[in-house]
């Protein structure tokens, strides 16, 4: 006779690697540094699960010493939000200031990624990319989601002018450090 046991072991086993697999694709893309959450404010309250929030957070240019940008994302509530399987809201703010001397710590190209992170199980991400105007020696910083699919038109933008800080009147050119 037919024994259901090792088709049933074979299932869990699949199962089972597919749940490693979505875990590890669904990992956060990020720069080395994680961004410092701020705070977080409710939104939605809800009485018998967590609350939908706005998170603010802050990161350090990774390669641009003496800049910091401030974004705000929101978190859906409920408890599909907090088990973290919930997909995200294409929003997203961002203000980047200077923060002490700028100095370069490398080349970029205009619209290197600066920060990734997941919005969804699969199909969405927010990114924050770096560009600069030489012009006007002024970094450029787009926060942005793209939804594999449908794309999105949800962004914000910031920009930092290069000035002296202190009594340092040495203000690097962003154009020097850009690649073609």
């Amino acid at each position: 006779m037919f024994s259901r046991r090792p088709l049933v072991r074979s299932w869990l086993s699949l199962i089972g690697a597919a749940l490693v697999l979505a875990t590890t694709i669904a990992a956060p893309a990020r720069a080395s540094d994680d961004p410092e959450l701020i705070f977080k404010r409710s939104t939605v309250w809800k009485l018998l699960s967590p609350d939908a929030k706005l998170a603010t957070y802050v990161l350090d240019d990774p390669l641009v010493q003496g800049v910091a940008c401030y974004f705000t994302v929101p978190e859906k509530g409920g408890w599909i939000g907090w088990a973290g399987l919930a997909e995200e809201l294409s929003n997203v703010s961002i203000a980047c200031r200077q923060v002490g001397p700028i100095s370069f710590r490398g080349n970029f190209e205009q619209g290197s990624d600066m920060y990734r992170q997941r919005r969804s199980l699969f199909f969405k991400k927010m990114q924050i990319v770096r560009g600069c105007d030489a012009k006007r020696n002024t970094l450029v910083y787009l926060a942005y989601t793209d939804k594999l699919i449908e794309g999105s038109p949800q962004n914000s933008t910031s920009t930092v002018p290069i000035v002296p800080w202190g009594t340092s009147q040495d203000v690097p050119k962003c154009a020097d450090y850009l690649t073609d």
